[in-house]
């Protein structure tokens, strides 16, 4: 068996098993300077369906291997526009070409670069997996004579099978990224490993924050579609990202409000959990800051943000119809982190929380008195969060 051969047969049996897009790419790179092929640098850039990236792909170099993503702005820039991705996706051929005696004002900046560094040779090349879409990989080369026929041949012949072991994880790596988007870390985690299914619950313990943009209803009314867009695409950026980097997990958007959910693994947690969410809605706060002044010099109107949070038992799982299901918590919890939110502006407080949630954070909290909320025998007593300053 040759090596190639050798090669193939590992690619389709415990490359494909492997799951591991770094240690295949690696073994694959390394059999061909094995089988003679001179490499230098190897980029294997893969598509796939999802609202936040385009591709993602693994970049190999002698110094070792590793992964990137692709966002959808990055296919506007210079970066992609004119490169050899581009060309070979659009005209379904591969390109060849030297790095040699480059012209600067002509040529796309991947190749000036990689000349610079030392590459001489260039290749590109179409994976095409059983789905029928096209996908990209590059070769670079420094020696001086670049690669040859046969050197090229090498590559080709190993390609189907490098295919066979990359179109599996590029799937999986589609399916989980839309769950993410849409469900989150947790749930996404839950739902991909099967243990919610249509009217399944789960039962915990959360911190639940709810957000909600004020003035949205006038702002919809009055404002364009586009920059009702764009609002509502700054406020979910900011609510997003500081949950997120709390520790949290973004559940639903309904209109302009954000349920958010803070899990609490075990009793020991709790005041941890209670804390991160607070930190979540200052650092909302202190971006909204940022935000608005964002919006003043492009004369937009200020937004205002109002939240809700409680701590207490959730149920968190899959509801609907048999062929159309929503991920959601229910539960008391929910309802009354709903409905203190919907006090923020009455009482003139923009982060309002119950006693279970300030006890386990005095210092990020103070009274503000006892109110009636919907749905609960007794007046309960509300906390205002204390704002950073921006």
């Amino acid at each position: 068996m040759d090596s190639i051969a050798e090669l193939t047969n590992w690619l389709i049996s415990e490359g494909r098993r492997s799951g591991d897009p770094v240690k295949v790419v690696s073994h694959f790179c390394s059999s061909l300077i094995e089988a003679g092929v001179p490499l230098w640098r190897v980029n294997i850039g893969q598509r796939f369906a999802n609202p936040l990236l385009i591709a993602w792909g693994v970049v190999w170099t002698p110094d070792g291997t590793e992964s990137y993503d692709v966002t959808h702005e990055t296919m506007l820039t210079d970066g992609y526009v004119g490169s050899s991705f581009e060309y070979i996706l659009e005209h379904r051929r591969p390109l060849h070409k030297s790095l040699q005696q480059l012209n600067p004002k002509t040529e796309h900046s991947s190749y000036l670069e990689f000349a610079e560094l030392g590459g001489t040779d260039y290749y590109a090349t179409l994976l095409y997996y059983g789905d029928g879409s096209l996908h990209g990989c590059t070769f670079v080369t420094q020696t001086p004579e670049g690669f040859s026929p046969k050197h090229l041949e090498l590559i080709e012949r190993a390609l189907p099978a490098l295919s066979s072991a990359l179109e599996p994880v590029t799937m999986r790596k589609s399916s989980k990224g839309l769950l993410r988007t849409y469900l989150g870390d947790g749930p996404s985690d839950a739902v991909w490993n099967g243990r919610i299914k249509r009217g399944e619950r789960t039962t915990l313990e959360a911190v639940v924050m709810f957000s909600d943009l004020r003035g949205f209803t006038a702002l919809s009314d009055s404002a364009l579609e586009e920059d009702v867009f764009d609002a509502l695409s700054g406020y979910f950026d900011l609510v997003v990202q500081s949950v997120e980097e709390n520790g949290g997990d973004v559940l639903k958007f309904m209109g302009d409000g954000i349920l958010s959910i803070f899990t609490i693994p075990t009793q020991a947690d709790r005041d941890d959990r209670c804390r991160k969410a607070a930190y979540a809605a200052q650092s909302v706060m202190t971006g909204l800051s940022a935000l608005n002044q964002r919006r003043e010099d492009a004369q937009k109107p200020a937004l205002d943000v109002g939240i809700g949070i409680n701590v207490g038992q959730v149920s968190y799982g899959n509801i609907g119809s048999p062929g159309r299901l929503d991920f959601t918590v229910l539960g008391g919890a929910v309802n009354v982190a709903s409905r203190i939110e919907g006090l923020t502006k009455s009482i003139g407080r923009r982060v309002l929380a119950t006693s279970a949630v300030a006890g386990a954070s005095a210092d990020l909290f103070s009274p503000c008195g006892n109110y009636e909320v919907r749905g609960i025998a007794h007046p309960i007593e509300l906390f205002s969060l204390v704002e950073q300053s921006a």
